[in-house]
């Protein structure tokens, strides 16, 4: 069998094998939802929908991630380091996956997962990327790389799935930073980002249109949004210095910015009305650009821009001097500030 070499042609392809994959099981996923009763109700005050909908759409976009690359596994020569690197995700990512398709299960039932077996599940997954030698490299002693990288990696797994409060706006973040993520990497980086950036991509492309549908709608739940910002936490960790200044490093604060901002922001809110940070609520500030009168269609788009403006920041912060890097992140920051200030004085009931 013939192999094919890295390059675009090569991570285009991947990408459209995904979404093809990704597109045809959706559906197929939703008529089991359908036939077993894999439901999401509106049973709480926190949840935006208004009817029971199918859910366990993150079946088919991992089972889209998983089998792309077992196709490029089949026509490409993968370096060692590089099959080393997408085992870790794949091990880990099954776990994450395997925890949220639980919790989706249990949903349909009543009540999911508690957070505390959620983020013990999620530590585990991470201590798996630690077995594959993925974790942060740039911080020292060794212990407190191991433990920043845990917090990494269980924060954003948790990041995506707190976004995933709007048709669209979690699984449209992932395309935005996966395709970021091989942006960055395409001048130097790792091959494993650039092969598990392009089969997320499609993966989560393809459930999109099923998502925004009137009449197929389907949900991805936990089993897909946790499993998204996992891997896009593992992918990130293959990320370094282009050699041109040392703060590219940080180019994945830029590239997942958005559902980080959502994580914090609503942490915050609910810290300062006394609330447990942990329990959910509708502090979220896409809620809050539907309270000022924007479509969810408008939010979840904007959202997705704003993404990726940020990713092409991310870009030129790791192609840049240190000085004009350390420019766009201030500015990024400044306007955090004002954008934030204004969000906080919207009600939300």
């Amino acid at each position: 069998m013939g192999t094919l070499t890295a390059g675009w042609q090569l991570y285009t392809l991947a990408v459209a094998a995904a979404f093809g994959f990704s597109f045809l099981l959706t559906p197929l996923v939703r008529a089991l939802a359908l036939r077993f009763g894999w439901m999401d109700a509106p049973s709480s005050a926190v949840k935006t929908h208004k009817v029971s909908t199918p859910s366990l759409g993150g079946l088919a976009i991992f089972a889209s991630y998983a089998a792309t690359l077992l196709l490029l596994r089949a026509f490409t020569r993968f370096p060692t380091g590089t099959l080393h690197s997408l085992r870790g995700l794949m091990v880990g990512g099954a776990l994450v996956f395997a925890m949220g398709v639980v919790d989706d299960l249990k949903k349909t039932r009543g009540h999911g997962l508690h957070f505390k077996p959620k983020f013990a599940g999620q530590c585990l997954a991470a201590l798996c990327l630690l077995a594959f030698d993925m974790r942060i490299h740039f911080i020292h002693p060794d212990y407190l790389a191991i433990g920043l990288t845990i917090f990494w990696v269980v924060g954003i797994t948790n990041a995506f799935n707190i976004i995933d409060i709007m048709d669209g706006l979690s699984s449209s973040q992932a395309v935005v930073a996966a395709l970021g993520f091989l942006m960055i990497s395409l001048p130097a980086g790792d091959l494993y980002i650039k092969f598990a950036s392009a089969a997320l991509s499609g993966a989560a492309l393809g459930f999109i249109p099923w998502n925004l549908s009137a009449r197929r709608k389907i949900f991805m739940g936990d089993s897909g949004a946790m499993t998204l910002g996992f891997l896009l936490a593992g992918i990130s960790l293959g990320t370094h210095p282009s050699g041109i200044n040392n703060l590219g490093v940080f180019a994945p604060l830029l590239i997942l910015f958005v559902p980080m901002y959502d994580t914090l922001f609503v942490m915050f809110l609910r810290l300062r009305k006394g609330l447990s940070p942990f329990l959910g609520s509708k502090d979220h500030f896409a809620l809050r650009l539907e309270k000022l009168g924007h479509s969810r269609g408008q939010i979840v788009a904007a959202s997705a821009a704003v993404s990726a403006f940020l990713g092409f920041l991310a870009f030129l912060v790791t192609q840049l001097s240190a000085a004009l890097a350390l420019c766009i992140y201030a500015a990024v920051a400044i306007e955090v500030l004002i954008v934030s200030n204004a969000l906080a004085k919207v009600e939300i009931h």
